[in-house]
């Protein structure tokens, strides 16, 4: 049997509740305001001394803080296999960079499916750990996030900010 537990923590986007099976983190989501959030009836028991919510917790505060750039919590992602491979493929962009929605779609070998990948993209279940923030429209647009497009933009300044340019 699965065991569900969550934890909720501040951030500077306000408060993320971050969901775990066993050890391993299987949510993240804003609080207030995250669509395709599970209802709070599915988070389980709250439990904040849960290692994969500790963990969880302990690499966002370093990624606000400016202080990490990947994350290596142990994840439990449920979705369909087209779906876990544009939730794999999110996890090589890059920190602090972008790519377009048809990059994304091209890069899996699929570059017909943008419309498929971008729905794959918003049904993302651990935001910021799997950046499906990186991802913009064609054209260079904010064009959805779960969060709300203002958080996209906040963690888009955020890595901005941070970013170490790659030497020549």
């Amino acid at each position: 049997m699965v065991l569900r537990t969550h934890d909720i923590v501040d951030s500077p986007l306000g408060p993320i509740a971050l969901l775990a099976e066993d050890d391993r983190l299987c949510g993240l989501f804003f609080v207030a305001e995250h669509r395709h959030a599970p209802g709070e009836e599915r988070w389980g028991d709250r439990v904040p001394d849960t290692p994969a919510l500790t963990g969880a917790a302990e690499q966002l505060g370093d990624y606000f803080a400016g202080e990490r750039t990947t994350f290596d919590v142990p994840l439990a992602l449920h979705g369909t296999a087209f779906q876990r491979q544009v939730w794999d493929e999110l996890r090589q962009v890059p920190y602090g960079t972008t790519v377009s929605y048809a990059e994304l779609a091209d890069s899996i070998g699929r570059p017909r499916a943008v419309r498929a990948v971008g729905a794959a993209n918003g049904r993302n279940p651990v935001s910021i750990v799997v950046p499906c923030h990186r991802v913009i429209g064609t054209d260079g647009s904010l064009t959805g996030y779960g969060g709300g497009t203002p958080r996209k933009q906040a963690l888009l300044t955020l890595e901005a900010a941070h970013r170490v340019p790659e030497s020549s």
